[in-house]
């Protein structure tokens, strides 16, 4: 009777492996092309529904308008210019402050977020700061400044 019960018990696991086994790799089979061909459709549904690839310049202002920036600067180790379109979308800082295209000035360094759209460059984010001479003043180097002023009251 023992051996009868245990019989029965091996024969009914291994039937549940086959069956298990079974199913496993007809499901998969089944599943593989279907799947497949959703992804295949998303990703063509993503591509259309996203939007454009957004790159980089760096350079510095040459001109500035309410609706347009020119930038000159360097790709791929020559001398650039880009003319990006501005509109109200378009997010400016200048010193870390909100800004205008008009507020930008001809020799302010900038690094511009933009994507192409309609065969235009449109600008997505402008972050601009001014050249270190003008923040001082106009002096390149502030310690020589420092150092002829001493002289100078020193003369006196």
């Amino acid at each position: 009777m023992k051996r009868l019960l245990s019989v029965f018990v091996a024969f009914a696991f291994v039937t549940g492996m086959v069956s298990v086994a079974a199913a496993q790799t007809g499901t998969a089979t089944e599943k593989k092309p279907a799947e497949k061909t959703e992804k295949a459709g998303d990703k063509a549904e993503k591509k259309a529904d996203k939007k454009p690839a957004a790159k980089n310049a760096r350079g510095t202002v040459k001109s500035a308008g309410a609706d347009s920036l020119v930038v000159a600067g360097k790709a791929k180790g020559k001398d650039t210019e880009w003319t990006f379109a501005v509109d109200p979308k378009t997010k400016i800082k200048k010193g870390g402050k909100d800004a205008t295209a008009a507020d930008l000035q001809a020799g302010d360094s900038v690094q511009v977020r933009y994507s192409e759209q309609d065969g235009k460059m449109v600008a997505q984010s402008i972050s601009a700061s001014t050249p270190r001479a003008a923040k001082r003043g106009g002096v390149k180097n502030p310690c020589a400044a420092a150092a002829r002023s001493e002289k100078k009251e020193e003369k006196k």
